[in-house]
Formats: structure tokens, C-alpha cells, sequence
């Protein structure tokens, strides 16, 4: 026997704050969230732009329309822009990171509400509205059930991804407290994205954010002309988390508690390396390590304490993180990471290619790397690093790293935002004069009509 429904469902408790919020109410410290997380999405996209993955994403769709793919001169409808500039963003995996997920809110909901808003002719009140809205979901969705979604073989910011771009094309598009209701409710049967690119380093987790961003989008529309979803999409028998968890019993307090009142989303961290989030603070490690004048050809092993949550991604099977067979497995390599940032004395955009992940002096280093299990590691709540070099002479030199760089103990100001900026766009082909341009455009889109020509060609 199922049990009985609720009289009140998750997701109508959430669509009638949400319907209710006013974008001029907004906390100071989340505009501003919101406004580094646009400036960091389009230099994200322009970055990415001429790589082949974007390439053929656009070349796989034909649904041309008047929505900017950034970075490109040809413009396509709203789904076709979100997915593009969406897949474009997550791309690099330079993009932004909730810590108490993980998700890469940013990379979806930017794209998703950017789309609907230049089709639909919305002003950045809305736009801004909207994104603050899909950010809070996405974030909040994912410590219902902490770890579950991953563990189940699924991405969290694919799925859950999905109902936040729904709830922020809806909120942006002023839709009623039913609609976000059935928008939720039908993201929900368009939620998808499996982790088997970690096998072989394919490229379907670049995909994920796009294809979130069109799915909410198009969930939101579909609301919005009277197409009616489950109401029960997040705790039903047969709703998201049992579907994706496993659970039915998630902690829907960590969704609906005080939304719209305290905003966890003003706690998203920008990445300082391309790479897997939960590497960051190890490779941190690595370059202080190398800045004590540790050399590669000193150690005879290393031995990292990890977190459990982050081993099949990181760190399984450890023969082939240690050799990374392509540029992108090696983002998602511990050994590799650390390896490259000791000998590098960093890690950047150049150091995942092909070419860079088959070094010899980085992978000589990096089958000497090896992890143990802390069972009292904060993960996900905090990421930290911590490496114990055994060097030839017998010595021991431990790091440790305490936080994640660029996250809520040590954030990045929006200056580095701009810096960053200006960086990958530089990198992704624009000339000073240009990227100028385009980050005057970005700051002020809030506060007028979204046009987004800027940010085309």
C-alpha cells in the first residue's frame, strides 16, 4: 500500500515563496552573487568556445532562432542557446561549486534564465529574480540527501540542476505558484545524466548542464501554457529522490526551510583551477609542498587522506588515475592533479589536453600517489587536502589544506571574478578592447532590458 499523499507538497510550499518574491527584496550579498556568477558563466562560454565539444554541440542542433550561443555569431532558439551555453560553461570544469552538494548551479541556471529572458523580452529585474531563484533550488536540493545522488551512479547537477533552471525560468517569467508547480513537476521526468564518463573520460558530463538548462526551460514554457506535472515530484513514491536517491525521506527542511528568508546560495565558490572541485585543496597542498623545495625525483610515495564520497570519482580504480587516458580524465584525477601542480607548481587551462595529461615527469610522479580513507573527513559539507610525502632520505613532510580556496572560508572578490574573466576570455580569443566591453555589459544586465548582442561573434 503507498502512503497517502500530502495535503501540501515540497514543491508547492516552495512555488508559493517563490511566486511571492520580489527581486527588488533581494539581499545585497546575493545580487552580487548573482553578478559573479554571470560575469564567470560568459567568460566561462568564450573560453570554450572554439573547443571541439562546443563545436559539435552546435553543430548538432538545428533550431536556429534569435538567442545567443556566447562567443558565436550564429543564434539559435532559447532551448538550443541554454544547452550550447550551458554545456559551454561546465565545459573546462572551471565553473562555479556548491560545497554542500556538490553542484554547479551557475552553469546551469545562467544559461537557462539568460535564454528565456532574451526570448521572452524580460528586463534584468526578472533575469536577476530568476537566477537568485534557481541557484537557491539547485543548492538547497542537493543536501536533501546528501552524497545519495552520486552514490546511485547519477550526476547531482544534471538532475537536480534540471528543477532548479525550471524554478528559475518560471520565477523569471512571472509565472503563478501552480505553474512553478507543474514546471517542477515536469523537470522532474526530464532529469537525467549518469557518471560513466568517469570511465573513459567522455564528454557527457560536459553535457549535463546544457541539457538541464534546456530541460528546465522547456519545463517552465510548458507550465506556463497549462501542461500539468506531479505535484509530489520531489518526496512521491515514485519522485526525484527515490528515483535518483533512493530515499523518499530526504531532509525537506534543507529545501523549504526559510526559502526566500536566508539564502544559501550566497555561499557558492568559484573555482581557482579547471579542474574536479574536491582537488583543489590537494593541489593546493602539492604547491606548497613544491615551494618548500620538495622535487618530484626527492619522494618515494605519497599518501593522501581523502573523503569516502570522493574515491570512484578521484581516485578508482587508481591505476588509471594515475595514467589518465585523456585531458579531461585528468581533471577528474587525483594523482594527476597533484602530480601536475607539484611539477608545474600549478594547474591551468593548458594542463588538461592530451598532450599535457601524457607528460612523463607528471606521470612519473603521479604512480607514486596513493589515498587512504579518512572516515572523519568533513566531506561535503567542507573539502579539505592533505598530503604525506615519504621522500628517499626518509623524511615525512606533510600539508594539509583546511578549506576550499575561492569557497566560503576563503572567498574570491569580485575583482578576481573580473580577472578571471578577462583571462578566459583572453584565452578563448578576444582582444582587450572586447572583453572591456563585454564586462561593462554583464555588470549593468540587471538593470535594464537583457540584451546579450555583446556577448555574440
Amino acid at each position: 500500500m503507498t502512503d497517502p499523499l500530502p495535503r501540501r507538497a515540497v514543491a508547492e510550499e516552495l512555488a508559493e515563496r517563490i511566486a511571492s518574491l520580489d527581486a527588488g527584496g533581494l539581499p545585497a550579498a546575493l545580487r552580487t552573487k548573482c553578478e559573479d556568477l554571470l560575469i564567470d558563466v560568459i567568460g566561462l562560454c568564450v573560453t570554450a568556445r572554439n573547443q571541439d565539444y562546443v563545436r559539435a554541440a552546435l553543430g548538432g542542433l538545428d533550431d536556429d532562432g534569435p538567442c545567443t550561443a556566447i562567443g558565436h555569431a550564429r543564434t539559435l532558439s532559447a532551448a538550443g542557446a541554454a544547452l550550447v551555453n550551458g554545456t559551454a560553461a561546465h565545459g573546462e570544469d572551471f565553473d562555479d561549486t556548491f560545497e554542500g552538494g556538490p553542484v554547479h548551479a551557475g552553469a546551469v541556471v545562467v544559461p537557462a534564465v539568460l535564454a528565456a529572458a532574451e526570448r521572452h523580452k524580460l528586463d534584468g529585474r526578472a533575469a536577476l529574480k530568476g537566477i537568485a531563484v534557481g541557484l537557491e533550488i539547485t543548492c538547497r536540493a542537493s543536501t536533501v540527501v546528501p552524497k545519495a545522488v552520486h552514490k546511485s551512479g547519477f550526476h547531482p547537477t544534471a538532475v537536480l540542476g534540471t528543477m532548479g533552471a525550471a524554478a528559475g525560468v518560471a520565477a523569471a517569467l512571472g509565472s503563478t505558484a501552480r505553474q512553478i508547480v507543474d514546471a517542477l513537476g515536469t523537470a522532474g521526468s526530464m532529469a537525467s545524466g549518469i557518471i560513466e564518463y568517469l570511465a573513459e573520460g567522455a564528454w557527457t558530463k560536459r553535457l549535463h548542464p546544457g541539457w538541464a538548462a534546456q530541460s528546465g526551460l522547456r519545463a517552465a514554457l510548458l507550465a506556463r501554457a497549462g501542461f500539468n506535472g506531479p505535484r509530489t515530484v520531489f518526496e512521491g513514491t515514485h519522485g526525484l529522490y527515490n528515483g535518483f536517491a533512493h530515499s523518499t525521506t530526504g531532509d525537506w527542511v534543507a529545501l523549504t526551510g526559510e526559502f526566500g528568508r536566508r539564502w544559501v546560495a550566497e555561499t557558492i565558490a568559484f573555482k581557482p583551477y579547471p579542474c574536479g572541485t574536491m582537488t583543489h585543496p590537494y593541489i593546493d597542498c602539492a604547491r606548497r609542498l613544491a615551494q618548500r623545495g620538495v622535487k618530484s625525483a626527492d619522494i618515494r610515495e605519497i599518501v593522501c587522506e581523502v573523503a569516502e564520497g570522493t574515491v570512484h570519482r578521484l581516485w578508482e580504480p587508481l591505476a588509471a588515475k594515475q595514467r589518465p587516458n585523456n585531458g579531461y580524465a585528468g581533471k577528474f584525477s587525483g594523482p594527476y592533479c597533484i602530480a601536475a601542480g607539484l611539477v608545474r607548481g600549478g594547474v591551468g587551462l593548458g594542463d588538461f589536453t592530451d598532450r599535457a595529461v601524457a607528460d612523463p615527469a607528471v606521470l612519473a610522479l603521479a604512480a607514486k600517489v596513493k589515498f587512504v580513507v579518512d572516515p572523519n573527513n568533513p566531506y561535503p559539507n567542507n573539502y579539505t587536502g592533505h598530503l604525506r610525502a615519504t621522500l628517499n632520505d626518509g623524511r615525512v613532510i606533510e600539508e594539509r589544506q583546511p578549506h576550499l580556496r575561492g569557497g566560503a572560508h576563503e572567498p574570491l572578490t569580485s575583482a578576481d571574478i573580473a580577472d578571471k574573466f578577462a583571462r578566459n576570455a583572453l584565452h578563448g580569443g578576444w582582444g582587450n578592447s572586447r572583453i572591456a566591453a563585454a564586462l561593462a555589459a554583464a555588470r549593468g544586465l540587471f538593470n535594464g532590458p537583457v540584451k546579450l548582442d555583446t556577448f555574440r561573434g
